[in-house]
C-alpha cells in the first residue's frame, strides 16, 4: 500500500460508476476493482448507474450486486447524460471519498490507491491525466484543444479535463449541483468554490468492448457548457455585474451618440451646410438602439439578480426506475412503489466477499 494511503482508507470509499451500454465490460471491471480491494484492504462500496442502457448491463449489475454485499445499481428509466448518472450516484454514495472512473476499461483500477495517496497530501479533488492516449487523433486533437481553452478561460491549470477517473472529497458534492454536460467541469466548478484541486498521471488503455459514445456533437457542446462555466464561476451570484455592465457600456455609448448629435444640430441652426439632417444620419439610429439594448440588458440582469435570490429548491435531473439492495442515503429515499425499497446500513467491503474473477 502507497505511503500516505493508510490514513485516508479509514473511512469509507466511494467509487461511481455510469454505465451506458457497458455490458461486456462490467464483470471484467468488477474483477479489477476486487482485486485493488484484495490488495489495499479498502472500505468501499462501489456504485453502478445504468444509464438507460438496452444491451443488458442492468441485468449484469443485479448479478454483481447480488453475489458481492458492497456492490449496488441505481437504474434511470431512460438515457439522461453522464452528468445525472454521476450526480445519482453521487447522492447514494455514503464514503467520505467518492471516486469516479468510466465502465469502458480504458480507466484501471490499479490507479486508486495513487489518487487517494494525493488527496491525503492536501487536496479536495484530484482529476486524472491519461498522458499517452489510446484514441484515434481526431479526438486526441480536439480534445488538446478544448483543454487549452479550459485552462485559458478559467485559469484551473489541467491537462485533461475529460477524463472519467477523478476522486474528491464527499464534502464537495454539497457544494457543487451537476446538470446538463458539466460534469467534465467538476474541478473548475470546486476551484471556484476554494476547493483544491490536483492532478495525477495515469495509465489509459485501449477499448476493449463496444465502442465510444462520445461524436463531434462533444466538442461543440463542450465549448458552449465552457461558458456556462464561466458565468457560473464568475457571475454565477451576482449575474448584474456582467449583464448590467454590458448594458451600461452600451447604453452610456448611446447617451454619447445622441448627446454628440444633439450638438451638431445646435451647430446647423446657425449653418445648415456643416452637418447632414438628423434624418440622414445613420448614427441616430445606432445610438437610439445601443441605448435601448443597453437598458435591456440592465433589466434582464436585475431579474437574473431576482431569480438567483429568490431561486426554489433544486429538483433532479433524472428520474430512478429501480434500484439494487440498498443504493440511496438517508434523505434520498426510494420511491414507494420500488421493489427494493429497502434501506439498509452500508456495509464495507470485504475481500473475502468475493466477485467474478477472484
Amino acid at each position: 500500500m502507497p505511503t500516505g494511503v493508510r490514513g485516508i482508507l479509514k473511512s469509507m470509499i466511494s467509487i461511481v460508476i455510469p454505465v451506458f451500454n457497458e455490458n461486456e465490460s462490467l464483470p471484467v471491471l468488477q474483477s479489477e476493482i476486487a482485486a485493488v480491494v484484495a490488495q489495499t484492504a479498502l472500505d468501499f462500496e462501489v456504485l453502478y448507474v445504468d444509464d438507460g442502457s438496452n444491451d443488458g448491463s442492468w441485468d449484469v449489475i443485479a448479478a454483481l450486486a447480488r453475489q458481492c454485499r458492497w456492490v449496488h445499481g441505481i437504474r434511470f428509466r431512460r438515457n439522461f447524460g453522464k452528468a445525472a448518472a454521476l450526480s445519482a450516484g453521487f447522492h447514494a454514495a455514503h464514503g467520505d471519498t467518492i471516486l469516479t472512473l468510466d465502465a469502458d476499461l480504458q480507466d484501471d483500477p490499479v490507479e486508486i490507491p495513487r489518487f487517494l495517496a494525493s488527496l491525503k497530501e492536501g487536496h479536495d479533488v484530484v482529476s486524472g491525466w491519461k498522458d499517452g492516449r489510446h484514441d484515434p487523433w481526431h479526438k486526441v486533437w480536439p480534445s488538446w484543444v478544448f483543454n487549452w481553452l479550459v485552462r485559458l478561460v478559467t485559469g484551473v491549470k489541467l491537462h485533461d479535463n475529460n477524463c472519467g477517473m477523478k476522486c474528491y472529497r464527499a464534502e464537495v458534492f454539497r457544494e457543487i449541483r451537476l446538470y446538463g454536460e458539466l460534469h467534465r467541469f467538476i474541478p473548475v466548478l470546486a476551484a471556484a468554490r476554494g476547493f483544491r484541486v490536483g492532478e495525477i498521471v495515469i495509465r489509459h488503455r485501449p477499448r476493449r468492448f463496444g465502442r465510444s459514445k462520445y461524436g463531434v456533437r462533444r466538442f461543440y457542446k463542450g465549448f458552449l457548457d465552457l461558458l456556462t462555466v464561466k458565468f457560473l464561476t464568475g457571475f454565477g451570484q451576482r449575474p448584474q455585474h456582467l449583464l448590467g455592465g454590458i448594458g451600461l457600456a452600451t447604453f452610456l455609448l448611446g447617451v454619447l451618440g445622441l448627446f454628440y448629435l444633439g450638438v451638431t444640430w445646435l451647430v446647423r441652426l446657425r449653418d445648415e451646410t456643416a452637418f447632414l439632417p438628423l434624418h440622414e444620419r445613420p448614427l441616430l439610429i445606432y445610438s437610439a438602439a445601443a441605448m435601448l439594448l443597453g437598458a435591456q440588458m440592465m433589466s434582464i440582469g436585475f431579474l437574473a439578480e431576482l431569480i438567483t435570490a429568490y431561486q426554489g429548491k433544486d429538483e433532479d435531473s433524472y428520474s430512478v426506475l429501480e434500484v439494487t439492495d440498498r443504493a440511496a442515503r438517508p434523505g434520498h429515499e426510494l420511491p414507494p412503489h420500488s421493489p427494493d425499497n429497502t434501506q439498509q446500513p452500508a456495509q464495507s467491503a470485504n475481500p473475502a466477499d468475493g466477485a467474478p474473477g477472484t
